[in-house]
């Protein structure tokens, strides 16, 4: 581990450098202590903070309502596992979910300095952690996934990996609707907004509903976008409970 004073982001002026992790591909990541809390860093870009995580628990809580009972879910970003610990709260005791991680760092940190984040979620017996191209899993799946939850990059784009790009071009979006079962979801995560994206969804089939989520964060980024695409003919409603949920998270 190293330990030195450098800048961060989200307001904190300096935080202390923890550690650093490759990216496959080229590309380097940090993770920075600011007292109790943590942040991962790509440059100058902040990535994910432990005193911010509002729309990446919503990632989850929105997609992943009304799964069955042996429901199947993969998602792409470990992170500091506040959308995996959202879905193990959403999803039945004989649910199942992969979580593919690019770097592996970031799964060292998980179980490392970050751990108390976790809480149990690297213990629950319904998940396990795969160090891989969360691409791979998708196109070697055909039909297998109930939904698929992607948070791998600041948006629809390549910032930290080139290789993102893929998952998100018209013909990765139609790798992801053939990996869904009828009627499944890919939801995926954005620091903003990007309406040409929402056509490109619909393009490959899916009926799409954007969601922008109230982050409680600094006035310069206010709101996060949340994509919700659903495979086939056969769409979900949340239920009463469900959009009561969801106006704590939503902002009109």
């Amino acid at each position: 581990m190293i330990e030195a004073a450098v800048s961060g982001g989200g307001g904190h002026a300096e935080g202390v450098l923890i550690d650093t992790g490759e990216i496959p591909g080229g590309g380097e990541l940090r993770l920075l202590r600011h007292g109790r809390h943590f942040e991962i860093m790509f440059g100058s870009e902040q990535l994910m903070a432990s005193w911010s995580y509002r729309s990446e628990r919503a990632l989850a809580t929105l997609a992943l309502r009304g799964m069955s009972e042996q429901a199947q879910v993969l998602i792409g970003g470990l992170g500091m596992g506040f959308t995996l610990a959202a879905a193990r709260t959403a999803l039945p005791v004989n649910a199942s979910i992969v979580v593919a991680e690019l770097v592996p760092k970031i799964v060292t940190w998980a179980a490392g300095p970050l751990r108390h984040l976790f809480d149990e979620s690297l213990d629950d017996a319904r998940v396990s952690v795969e160090v891989t191209d969360v691409h791979d899993l998708i196109v070697q799946q055909p039909a297998l996934f109930d939904a698929i939850l992607l948070d791998v990059d600041n948006g629809p784009d390549g910032l930290i990996s080139l290789a993102n790009e893929r998952l998100y071009s018209n013909w990765g979006l139609r790798a992801a609707r053939l990996a869904l079962r009828p009627g499944g979801v890919l939801a995926i995560w954005s620091a903003y907004p990007d309406h040409s994206f929402t056509y490109r969804l619909r393009a490959a089939g899916f009926e799409v509903e954007e969601v922008r989520v109230d982050t409680e964060g600094s006035e310069d980024n206010p709101f996060h976008t949340i994509w919700l695409a659903t495979a086939g003919r056969s769409g979900r409603v949340l239920d009463d409970e469900g959009a009561a949920e969801a106006r704590i998270y939503i902002a009109a």
